[in-house]
Formats: C-alpha cells, sequence, structure tokens
C-alpha cells in the first residue's frame, strides 16, 4: 500500500509539471503570434435596453449603464496570395521577354535568307541593276535638264553606259587570250627556274623528289577527270546563269532610270499609312548615299587601276593593261577585291619576270592601298557613306558566303543604305515624340516700369455699392 501511494504521488507530480510546460508554452506560441500579427479589436455590442423593464431593473442592476469592455481576439493567420510573376527575379524576367523577341527576329531573319537563297539569280540582278542605275542616272537627270525627253535621255544612256561596260569586257577578254601564249611560255620557265632552285637551295630537295611530285599531282589530276568534267559542266551552267542576270541586270536599269519615282512611291503604298511619312523622306537620303557610294567606289577603282597599271607597265610586267582592268574590277570589292587583283599582278610578275620584280609590283601595290584607304576614300566618299572597317569585313564576308562573288560586290553598299536609313527613322521618331508631348508655355512677367507692372499699375475702380432695398412697412 505504501508504495502505490507513493507511484500515485509521483505521477500526479509529473502530470502537473507537464500541465505547467504545456501552459507556459501555450503562453509563449500567444505571445509571439500577438507580435507577430496585430490582435483584432471586436466590440461587443451593448444590449439594447427594453423600455418597459428598465425601471424595474434600474435599481437592481446599476451596472448596466456602463460600457462593456471590448473583447481582444487575435486575427487569424491567412495565407498571403503570391502571384508567380512576382516571385522570378527581374533580372530573368527582362532576359526572357528579350529571348524570345530575338527569338522571333532570328526566325524572321532565317526566313528572309531562305527566301532571298531560292531567288538569288533575281535578287542579285536587281541589286546590280540599282548600282548600275545610280551610277548612270545623273546623267539622264543632266540632259534632261537640258531639254531632252525623258524617254529619249533614259535610252541614250542606257545604251550608252552598256556599250562602255560591254567595251571593257571584252577588252579584258582580248588581251587575255592574246596574251594567253606568253604568259604559259612564261609560266613554264617560271617552273623550270623555281625546280633549278629548289635543286641547289640548301633545302637538299633532289631532282627525283620534284619528279615524284609532279607525278603525284598528275594522277591527281587523271583520277579526278570526272570531277574536272562536272566542273566544266557546272561552269557552262555558270555561264547560262550569269547571262540570265546580265538581261535581268539590264531590263531592271532600263526601268529604274525611266521611271523610277513611281516604283518607290508604288513601293510605299505597300505599307501601312503610319509609316509612309517616316518612310518617305528616308527614300531619298538612301538614294543619295548609294549615288555617293557608286560614284566614288568607281572613281577610287579607276584611280587604283590607273596608279598599279603604270606602276607594273614601268616594271615590264606582261599584259600591264589587263591587269590593270582586273584591278578596277576588283575594287568594287572593298579592301578584299583591291587585295587579290593586286596577289595576281605580284604572282604575275614572279612568274615572268622573277622575285625581285615581283618584290616592287608587291611595294606598288601596297603603296596604292595605302593612299586609296587614308586619302581616296575618307575625301571622295566622305562622311555620308562612312563605315567601319569591321563592318565592311563582316559584310564582305556574310555576303561571299551567302551569294559568291556578287554578295561580296553588293554588300557594302546595303550596308551604307541601312545604316543612313536606321539613323534618318531613329531621329525622325525622336522628333515625332518631342513633338507630341505638350509644350509648357511660363506666363512671362511684364518689364519693369510698364503699364502692366503691378508696382505702377492703377489701383482698378472701386465695385459700386448696391443699395438694399427698405423694408415693406406693411
Amino acid at each position: 500500500m505504501p508504495e502505490k501511494r507513493q507511484w500515485s504521488t509521483a505521477l500526479a507530480a509529473g502530470l502537473a509539471n507537464l500541465a505547467g510546460r504545456l501552459e507556459e508554452r501555450h503562453s509563449e506560441v500567444t505571445a509571439r503570434d500577438a507580435a507577430d500579427h496585430p490582435t483584432a479589436v471586436v466590440a461587443t455590442p451593448a444590449p439594447v435596453p427594453d423600455p418597459v423593464a428598465e425601471p424595474a431593473t434600474a435599481a437592481a442592476a446599476p451596472e448596466q449603464d456602463r460600457a462593456v469592455p471590448a473583447a481582444v481576439v487575435p486575427a487569424q493567420r491567412t495565407a498571403p496570395a503570391t502571384d508567380p510573376v512576382t516571385v522570378v527575379p527581374w533580372s530573368m524576367r527582362v532576359a526572357a521577354e528579350v529571348g524570345w523577341r530575338l527569338l522571333i527576329l532570328a526566325g524572321t531573319v532565317w526566313v528572309v535568307m531562305r527566301v532571298i537563297g531560292a531567288v538569288r539569280l533575281v535578287v542579285l540582278a536587281f541589286v546590280a541593276g540599282l548600282l548600275i542605275t545610280a551610277l548612270l542616272q545623273p546623267f539622264v537627270a543632266r540632259l534632261k535638264r537640258h531639254g531632252v525627253p525623258r524617254g529619249l535621255a533614259t535610252a541614250m544612256v542606257f545604251v550608252g553606259g552598256f556599250v562602255v561596260m560591254g567595251l571593257v569586257g571584252w577588252f579584258v577578254v582580248w588581251q587575255v587570250m592574246d596574251n594567253i601564249d606568253n604568259l604559259s611560255g612564261s609560266l613554264q620557265d617560271g617552273i623550270t627556274e623555281g625546280k633549278k632552285w629548289l635543286l641547289n637551295s640548301p633545302f637538299h630537295v633532289t631532282d627525283d623528289q620534284i619528279n615524284q611530285v609532279a607525278k603525284n599531282l598528275s594522277d591527281a589530276i587523271g583520277s579526278n577527270t570526272k570531277a574536272l568534267t562536272d566542273a566544266g559542266l557546272e561552269g557552262v551552267t555558270v555561264i547560262v546563269e550569269l547571262l540570265t542576270g546580265v538581261l535581268l541586270a539590264m531590263f531592271s536599269t532600263l526601268f529604274l532610270l525611266y521611271d523610277g519615282p513611281n516604283i518607290w512611291n508604288w513601293v510605299l503604298r505597300l505599307f501601312p499609312e503610319a509609316a509612309r511619312e517616316g518612310l518617305a523622306g528616308a527614300g531619298p537620303r538612301a538614294w543619295r548615299t548609294l549615288t555617293l557610294y557608286v560614284r566614288g567606289t568607281v572613281i577610287v577603282a579607276l584611280i587604283d587601276a590607273i596608279c598599279i597599271g603604270i606602276g607594273i607597265f614601268f616594271l615590264g610586267v606582261p599584259m600591264a593593261v589587263p591587269l590593270a582592268v582586273v584591278i578596277f574590277l576588283s575594287s568594287f570589292v572593298p579592301l578584299v577585291g583591291a587585295v587579290a587583283s593586286g596577289f595576281i599582278a605580284v604572282v604575275v610578275a614572279l612568274v615572268t619576270e622573277g622575285p625581285v620584280t615581283a618584290l616592287l609590283v608587291l611595294a606598288v601595290v601596297l603603296a596604292v592601298q595605302q593612299i586609296e584607304g587614308h586619302v581616296l576614300q575618307p575625301f571622295i566618299l566622305g562622311r555620308a557613306v562612312r563605315v567601319h572597317p569591321l563592318a565592311v569585313v563582316l559584310s564582305v564576308a556574310a555576303g561571299s558566303l551567302v551569294a559568291g562573288i556578287g554578295g561580296a560586290v553588293v554588300a557594302v553598299p546595303l550596308v551604307a543604305v541601312g545604316n543612313t536609313v536606321v539613323g534618318y527613322l531613329r531621329a525622325y521618331s525622336r522628333e515625332k515624340a518631342l513633338a507630341a508631348v505638350p509644350q509648357v508655355v511660363e506666363p512671362s512677367l511684364p518689364a519693369r516700369g510698364s503699364a502692366a507692372d503691378p508696382a505702377v499699375a492703377p489701383a482698378p475702380d472701386p465695385e459700386p455699392e448696391v443699395q438694399e432695398p427698405a423694408p415693406d412697412p406693411a
């Protein structure tokens, strides 16, 4: 019995201790909730007194007249409604916005490039017609100012321009075919001299090694006869495409010279009406940029061809005139074309005249290129068509990858025109935005001492007193 009584006493003490701890924990949680969330005060409405029973109970319940204290209850905890957009960081939202716009832009550019690649011949022919029109259009305008009818002026300039270009091409082909035998003999002599130099050089090249290299080249040519035949057939296809492109360029040039303004107005009608005003202002500026570029490029190419042609002529290099014409045509590809044509002149000098003459030709080419890059282009082209050299190199590379030599020729003028159009549209949109903002005109203060100055202005006349009517005696 004493053991049971002792065990029950210990159990009761433990339960009492546990109850005390639970009470303390409950108090702590209640205090913390009260600190985290403000308490809501709920006022208990006072009981409405009964007018019949009020006299009987007034003496018995004097405390009913007192205000009933408000009951303080903790506010209920509610989970905040969270917007999923606000959980994403601001920088990630900006990156996502920019990313999907870039994806749409890249997809649009890809589709446009696919379309251009499918009709590459037509696009290149039309762009070539634009370039030729930019070169010939000033002559048409000059003839029209002198009273020549538009149709006759267009026909004269069109026929004269293409006759001159055809004569230049015929002259180049004639000179090359006329000197091909001499060039072949000089090439054979150059190969023989190179073989002798290799045999006597410090590289210890033997005759058997040179013959083995020649045999390997002959075997490679014999094993790739089919590939060479296919290349020849492809060359015939290229010639047919070239003739087709020339005809398309001629027709495009003819209609652009005769009816260019009406064609531009028709193009403007394809755009929304809100965009026509800006494009109408950008069109003449783009055409002026293209005209200046083509005219300046022709002048610079002509100066390059004349200077390099005179240099290689006095150095005794054969076919100086055809090489000068090739340099003139190659100079229409900025930077790359001039270097490639100069390399051809150096190779011809090396084969025909030796390494000393080749080094002299290289010096002449480099000197002319430096004069072109630092004097001729800034002076002739000016700031109207100035494009950064990095943009020139990248545009030429991209144009050659997309459309070969034709793409390399038209890449830089397209970049120059695009730069002009973007710059004008940006300035135009800025001006429109400024014009849309209402201008706040501050009232100007009157001059000191003038009649409008409050210090000297006369006092206004006092208002007349209004006499109140006398009261009616009735």
